[in-house]
């Protein structure tokens, strides 16, 4: 049965619209933002579809391969994806303007929900102005990071680029495992030796997995 035959009270969109989002379970927000479903399957059966095939809401919106097979085509993909990178960015928005960040907690949430359920690694920057108030993120590189894949220098111009004076370091291990390598100990002390050159303090190096992220400095490694 489509949607548009159900009762009006039981449609998602006009629940949404009438009672607000907070009601509406994850498949019935996947139907919203589909729009319609497939030939056999409703936009609430599609979305109930993919999020079984997907195993969670954030690996369907944040890896590609977990909607393959499941009916969704470019169109529809692409406003799933459009909504989360809305939400990442309303999330900077909001990090932006508190006054200061204090303390790694509340840094780790945020790059927590920006590089939690990346399929590749991602290395990201949280850059502070001398109080601690945030000036900018930025992804600065992908793909399997070491220090080849990092050039210090490309660090440092997007330092002088925000006018930093601190930063926080950060990057995701999308095995889900957070611990850090030696290879990732060995970049943190060549990035914090090359930022020290144009004073920008590097005040910890944020590891993102699955659970809540490592900070290699309170671990004694940077």
């Amino acid at each position: 049965m489509s949607i548009r035959d159900w009762p009006e009270d039981s449609r998602p969109r006009e629940r949404l619209l009438r009672h607000g989002p907070a009601g509406l379970a994850p498949a019935e927000l996947i139907a919203v933002l589909l729009g319609s479903g497939v030939r056999g399957l409703s936009a609430v059966e599609l979305g109930q579809r993919l999020l079984a095939q997907a195993g969670s809401l954030s690996a369907l919106l944040n890896a590609p391969e977990a909607c393959r097979g499941g009916g969704l085509g470019p169109a529809k993909r692409a406003r799933l994806l459009a909504a989360l990178e809305l939400a990442r960015r309303s999330l900077g928005e909001e990090l932006a303007a508190r006054p200061a960040l204090n303390t790694p907690a509340e840094s780790a949430a945020f790059l927590r929900a920006q590089l939690r359920d990346r399929a590749y690694e991602v290395f990201a920057v949280l850059f502070l102005d001398n109080r601690h108030r945030v000036l900018a993120f930025e992804e600065l590189f992908r793909g399997t990071l070491d220090g080849a894949s990092v050039p210090p220098r490309e660090v440092v111009r997007a330092c002088l680029r925000h006018n930093a004076a601190a930063v926080i370091l950060a990057h995701n291990h999308p095995s889900g495992v957070a611990e850090p390598s030696q290879a990732d100990v060995a970049l943190t002390q060549t990035l914090r030796q090359a930022l020290e050159l144009v004073g920008v303090r590097v005040l910890d190096h944020l590891i993102v997995g699955a659970g809540v992220p490592v900070s290699l400095c309170q671990r004694g490694l940077c």
